[in-house]
């Protein structure tokens, strides 16, 4: 029996690291308090109390870090608040996102309208909507849920900037030289031994 070659294990690569989410992408994607309150109004949902949220979250997360402080040094309350706030961004900016994705899903269904095949304006079954109308309608939930996130998420970084006295910024690792390989890295120390 003959052995099968055994290909050389392909050499390690460093794969440099999308960059992190910003608040800014975050005030991109989420509606802002007054188109909020105009998806209110339009669909008869609930007003969200934008400025509660905010300072809620805001509050709890300098109450979390005062409650931490004798036990972290500051540079360990600066990471774990890194994370924690970067969780809550990346939170609302996911929300965003798919707020995003069902407002063009509704927008799509709502323009067939105009098609002389107009299935999606025809009435659902009694006591239904028509597609469209819930396109529409879920679309108005994910926009609520978005900002709500959004306020959660400019109070965690709020929060951060009155416990570390600077301004959140993602995490972001150090990108290495991405053609560099392991054995090329091991080579340039191992040949540095020789002087």
């Amino acid at each position: 029996m003959t052995k099968s070659a055994r290909s050389p294990r392909a050499a390690a690569r460093v794969i440099p690291l999308r960059r992190g989410t910003t608040l800014e992408m975050v005030r991109l994607a989420c509606p802002d308090s007054a188109q909020t309150l105009r998806i209110s109004e339009s669909f008869g949902l609930a007003i969200l109390d934008s400025d509660g949220i905010r300072e809620l979250h805001e509050r709890l997360v300098v109450e979390t870090a005062d409650a931490l402080k004798d036990g972290l040094s500051e540079r360990a309350m600066q990471i774990h608040l890194q994370r924690i706030v970067g969780a809550y961004v990346g939170s609302a900016h996911g929300a965003g996102q798919f707020y995003s994705r069902a407002v063009t899903e509704a927008r799509e269904v709502t323009a067939k309208l105009a098609n002389d095949v107009r299935d999606e304006d025809l009435d659902g079954p009694v006591g239904f909507d028509s597609q469209a109308q819930r396109k529409r309608e879920f679309a108005a939930d994910m926009g609520l849920q978005a900002h709500g996130l959004r306020m959660a998420a400019e109070g965690a970084v709020a929060a951060y900037e009155q416990v570390i006295g600077e301004a959140w910024k993602p995490f972001e690792r150090p990108v290495e030289h991405a053609g560099e390989t392991v054995s090329k890295k091991a080579a340039a120390v191992q040949m540095a031994a020789f002087g």
